[in-house]
């Protein structure tokens, strides 16, 4: 349903994306992940039609987000953060001005109670809270009953029932066979709505898989374990072989891969002190551990500067766009 293939996007001199490629398949959740100025933003922006690839290209259920753009606004739905509507406008009154533009939408207020808002049909938009206003812009991108629908950070600024709400709708949507491709700084909704991440960094992919495939691809060279503190750590990382340190009193790092014979070498330094082994985690990282292991996290400050402030500049385009509507 989605395809780029050898995406390049400049910004003058500034190589934001340098072919790229990935694709996205119907009725599954693909999540887009990456640091600021990744080149995150500029990609989906070619794939909604608000940015031209420098080289390479995008194809949104077959068509061309550019030239197919009439085309494909009737099948798509786009969510941009930040997203703004006239201020007086009314739930009720935007999701039904939406509707309009599709052939066959889903019905104003049952999609009203289905993102909480029902209560609020007839609040004005400046008097909605930002979480309010980020179901409703939620509401905005599914009304047309797209095949393919662009949501980018959904659940940002609202509160933990409405995540819930949300994240429960996009896989809805994912059951009911459209393609969902989401971006997101929050790791626990990629954990909870993610068929398959793609991590960008430097303008490049740099995993690609199921949730599964991402976290086995980088196996843990260390693992920790609770003991008693003030163990012998020089001791115990000579018999092991590998530097251990004790992180917090009674947690301990040893910095290699936990293998049946480093356990084994570990539970009998241990016994042979009389010593209760707890709480041994290793083997498969976490997905931000992945993640800060593969990207240029934001610590690097500066680095990508001139990169996240081209893509800042153009998202900020892409909203001015959106504040009346695709």
């Amino acid at each position: 349903m989605v395809e780029v293939d050898q995406l390049s996007v400049t910004y003058g001199d500034l190589e934001a994306v340098k072919d790229l490629s990935f694709t996205a398949d119907e009725g599954r959740v693909t999540v887009v992940l990456g640091p600021n100025g990744a080149g995150k933003t500029s990609t989906i922006e070619c794939l909604e039609g608000f940015r031209r690839p420098a080289s390479g290209s995008v194809r949104v259920c077959g068509l061309d987000p550019r030239s197919d753009r009439t085309q494909l606004n009737r099948i798509i739905g786009v969510m941009l953060q930040g997203s703004r509507l006239y201020t007086a406008i009314r739930p009720i009154e935007a999701v039904r001005l939406f509707a309009s533009y599709y052939d066959s939408p889903r019905e104003p207020d049952d999609l009203l109670e289905q993102v909480g808002l029902s209560h609020r049909a007839r609040t004005p938009w400046r008097s909605l809270s930002g979480g309010e206003q980020q179901r409703l812009s939620f509401a905005l991108a599914i009304v047309g009953r797209p095949s393919v629908v662009f949501l980018d950070e959904p659940t940002a600024g609202v509160d933990v029932s409405g995540r819930q709400l949300i994240r429960d709708q996009v896989r809805s949507l994912a059951t009911d066979g459209v393609t969902v491709i989401l971006t997101t700084h929050d790791l626990a909704e990629v954990e909870a709505v993610a068929d398959r991440i793609v991590i960008v960094d430097n303008g490049s992919v740099v995993a690609n898989g199921t949730p599964d495939e991402v976290l086995a691809g980088a196996e843990s060279d260390q693992f920790t374990f609770r003991a008693p503190e003030g163990l012998d750590v020089v001791g115990l990382g000579t018999a092991m072989s590998a530097e251990v340190s004790e992180d917090e009193p009674g947690t301990y790092r040893v910095a290699v891969a936990p293998s049946p014979r480093t356990i084994a070498t570990l539970t009998g330094w241990l016994a042979d002190r009389d010593v209760l082994l707890g709480d041994l985690q290793g083997g498969r990282q976490r997905l931000e551990e992945v993640f800060l292991k593969l990207t240029s996290d934001a610590t690097e400050e500066g680095a990508d500067e001139g990169h996240d402030g081209a893509e800042a500049s153009g998202s900020r385009r892409a909203r001015r766009r959106n504040r009346s509507g695709q």
